[in-house]
């Protein structure tokens, strides 16, 4: 009974995935929309935004990817590019969507990066790069995808809010902390930080040359 249970109840880190791919999926496929793709393109866009940063996590970790065994990704996806179709309208009169799921996937991925690799043996710091791999890697492809300059190339806090959140969710992992407390308060930073750093402009010092 007990084995049962544990096939048929999801854990609380596989929970936040399958929201965070969600989220992701739709602000995949929301960019997509706006530049025109079909409904097919639309759905290949929000799966590589959704399952990008895991895969590439996953193959440096030395595992298999997460959803080559679980089709509820490809679910997820089409799931996320049906409530696009139904509620399209609604979503682009709403000017700050795509920010809205970019950023709830954001953070969701980044702590998911960080306990996937906690789980797997790996030290703190390798979880701090992988959830920040896993939270802004999805992002990259996506934008590449679009023709788009990603976000992690531009003066927005982007990845930068990850490692952040990665830091603080090992630093609560460290002390003792549950999953769950780990988990809400890692990806509240991130969260928090992209929503003051898109509200008041913040952004890193840019690199210039030494003849500017």
């Amino acid at each position: 009974m007990r084995q049962f249970n544990e096939l048929i109840m999801p854990t609380f880190v596989q929970i936040l995935d399958f929201i965070g791919t969600f989220a992701f999926a739709i602000s995949g496929i929301r960019l997509a929309s706006a530049k025109r793709f079909d409904w097919f393109g639309a759905y290949v866009v929000g799966f590589v935004t959704a399952i990008g940063g895991g895969t590439i996590r996953d193959v440096l970790l030395d595992v298999t990817p997460a959803w080559m065994g679980d089709p509820s990704y490809l679910v997820c996806t089409g799931l996320a590019l049906l409530w696009v179709i139904l509620f399209g309208k609604y979503l682009i009169h709403l000017n700050n969507t795509f920010f809205i799921f970019d950023t709830i996937g954001l953070a969701l991925f980044t702590v998911v990066g960080a306990e996937r690799s906690l789980s797997l043996g790996f030290p703190y710091w390798v979880a701090i790069i992988m959830g920040g791999m896993t939270g802004a890697a999805g992002g990259v492809l996506r934008d590449v995808f679009i023709n788009e300059i990603p976000l992690i190339f531009r003066k927005e806090i982007y990845a930068m809010a990850c490692v952040l959140g990665g830091i603080v969710y090992c630093l609560c992992h460290h002390f003792g902390c549950t999953a769950y407390v780990s988990s809400v308060v890692g990806g509240m930073v991130v969260f928090v930080i992209r929503v003051i750093a898109v509200k008041y402009k913040i952004s890193l010092p840019i690199l210039t040359g030494h003849d500017e």
